[in-house]
């Protein structure tokens, strides 16, 4: 007759490795990987599972268990700072990485569990005690203020404020950002060149509405001129520029 035996169900690969090392009472930092190994792939064979994603994990661990296993066999190597390597080293820092933030949500838990237990009573005050203000002594908050010594602190109060006003920039206004758009302004520009063919460049800024617009304009201008769209000309210094248009 067959006995069942009802096997520890546990959440990972390094769960089971450290239950393995707990219950043998070993230094995690010394696994005697022989021992455990053998355990480990012990209850592999007698878990029954149909999650073959679960079983897989347990596997991969089987298989890095015997592959530390085989090198322990080996001749140790040596690192670069001639030191010998322990093929244990990066299993013990994941089980001691897991054993961390297993310690840790053991004790959250814990906590909320506690929290649980917390009750606080509602404040319950009769109306009158919630209502209730305590009266003020205004004799005694003013002391020996007199009326003429308020208007004096107020009127401080008002040419400190008065002070802190630009009396230059206060009268520009509420200053707002002009939006003008390039392309558009690129397209009279262009039907402008097309249809007077040779024209005064401070004519066509003087029917420009703003200054932002006569910046745009300037702009386009540039911009024409690199294109070889349009041709300036100046006699003199200070004479009017002339323009000459071959925009199509």
């Amino acid at each position: 007759m067959a006995i069942s035996v009802k096997l520890e169900a546990f959440e990972g690969p390094l769960d089971l490795l450290l239950h393995l090392i707990e219950k043998n009472k070993v230094d995690i930092y010394d696994i005697p990987i022989v021992e455990i190994t053998e355990q480990y792939l012990d209850y592999i064979k007698q878990m029954e599972t149909e999650d073959m994603n679960v079983m897989s994990e347990f596997l991969v661990m089987a298989a890095t268990l015997l592959d530390i296993k085989c090198r322990m066999l080996l001749p140790k190597e040596v690192n670069e700072e001639g030191e010998e390597e322990d093929p244990r080293a990066e299993l013990v820092q994941k089980l001691l990485e897991y054993k961390m933030c297993k310690y840790m949500s053991m004790e959250l838990r814990d906590r909320q569990v506690d929290a649980a237990r917390n009750l606080y009573r509602e404040q319950l005050l009769p109306d009158e005690v919630s209502a209730y203000r305590p009266p003020v002594n205004y004799e005694q908050l003013l002391g020996d203020m007199t009326l003429s010594k308020l208007h004096e602190i107020f009127k401080s109060v008002v040419r400190k404020q008065e002070d802190k006003i630009d009396p230059i920039r206060s009268q520009y206004g509420k200053i707002e950002k002009e939006e003008i758009d390039m392309d558009l302004k690129t397209l009279y520009v262009e039907a402008y060149a097309r249809e007077h063919k040779s024209f005064s460049f401070r004519k066509l800024l003087e029917k420009q509405k703003s200054k932002a617009e006569i910046i745009v304009t300037f702009l386009i201008i540039l911009e024409l001129m690199k294109t070889g769209k349009i041709y300036i000309a100046q006699e003199n210094i200070f004479d009017d520029i002339m323009i000459t248009s071959n925009v199509a």
